[in-house]
């Protein structure tokens, strides 16, 4: 299963909105086929872990990180039929799949037609592989991950708004490898004012070349303040960008944005601002089941003021700036008793060069 699990984490950043998966057949101890999911629309890899094994596979055992699917409402063939066909005679799965049009449904496939079947096996590494894919099944929006760089005190950006660059070298490069795994990238116009970011994922010694898989950009702007000349507005071929507004904004700017091939929704809005979790249904409903949000402060504050988070990653950069000016990387107002503060678990920390990256789930 292990090396199911390894198989399925080369699907990582192209599967979406399929989960990752991953397949080996073993007949007598010896592996004699292996396959992981590429991406939507290519064959499952149950599928092609059997063709690989060809008659070798009849009395073996098939090991997989997640339920076979039984139906039908996908671009590609179920994979209990290929199965039963196989004449495999047993079979290894990590977890149930979540989504209610297989869960539980291919275990009781293949336990019907004879095949010995074993659930949980790496349940918990399977399950955080595709956090992204079970979190989107069970809420039907995406899982957000909050990312900010910043100094040892608490800061985004300088009283004047200077940020660049607060982290070294070696945070930005693991950042882009971040957010082209990601299915979209989510900032407000006041970063897009601040910052003109490209919001693209790149590579490269400089960070200089587009990687082969973009995320889908997204500003909140419920006024539609985004210069037409912003680069997050550039390259639509390569990157595609939605802005979400109200119907407070401008029809003149509305059209302007969309003469430049930039989408441009509209969201029920709240005391004025877009609604975010109108806004991260409507992704989900895409079929966008990962979102990093690169937001300023108050982005960051609204955001999790909605309880939108559900995973923060901060880069901490051995710099103190002080002062009551400076922007902090969570806008908005502070509670009063330290018994709200935000806690998270599951914490984890590690050194990127000179700075410290903490994560946790919230």
């Amino acid at each position: 299963m292990t090396l199911a699990l390894r198989l399925a984490a080369k699907g990582q950043g192209t599967t979406s909105p399929n989960p990752m998966v991953g397949a080996v057949v073993v007949k007598q101890g010896r592996i004699v086929g292996r396959g992981f999911h590429l991406r939507p629309g290519t064959p499952h890899a149950e599928v092609l872990a059997l063709q690989r094994a060809g008659s070798q596979a009849r009395g073996a055992t098939l090991y997989v990180t997640l339920e076979p699917c039984c139906h039908l409402k996908k671009r590609t063939p179920p994979c209990v039929p290929d199965i039963l066909r196989s004449g495999a005679s047993r079979v290894v799965m990590a977890m149930q799949d979540p989504n209610p049009s297989v869960r539980g449904k291919g275990i009781a496939a293949l336990r019907r037609a004879g095949i010995s079947v074993t659930v949980g096996v790496a349940r918990s590494q399977a399950e955080e592989l595709n956090k992204a894919y079970c979190h989107w099944m069970k809420t039907g929006r995406p899982h957000v991950t909050l990312k900010a760089g910043m100094t040892l005190d608490g800061q985004l950006a300088t009283a004047t708004g200077e940020s660049r660059w607060i982290t070294g070298e070696l945070s930005r490069k693991e950042v882009h490898l971040l957010r082209g795994s990601m299915d979209a990238v989510l900032v407000g116009v006041g970063t897009v004012l601040m910052d003109d970011p490209a919001l693209t994922a790149r590579t490269g010694a400089g960070l200089e070349k587009l990687t082969s898989r973009q995320p889908f950009r997204i500003v909140v702007d419920s006024k539609l303040r985004t210069p037409l000349k912003a680069q997050v507005l550039a390259l639509q071929d390569k990157a595609r960008t939605m802005i979400a507004t109200t119907a407070a904004a401008p029809a003149a700017r509305r059209s302007a944005l969309q003469k430049k091939g930039v989408e441009v929704l509209t969201v029920p809005a709240i005391h004025g601002h877009v609604s975010l979790p109108v806004l991260l249904k409507e992704l989900g409903r895409r079929g966008i089941t990962s979102l990093l949000v690169e937001g300023g402060g108050e982005v960051n504050a609204a955001m999790l003021g909605a309880k939108l988070v559900d995973h923060v990653r901060l880069y901490i950069a051995p710099l103190l700036l002080g002062g009551q000016d400076a922007k902090g990387v969570i806008g908005g107002v502070s509670p009063t008793r330290l018994k709200r503060a935000i806690k998270l678990c599951h914490v984890a920390t590690r050194l990127v060069g000179n700075d410290l990256m903490v994560e946790g789930d919230l």
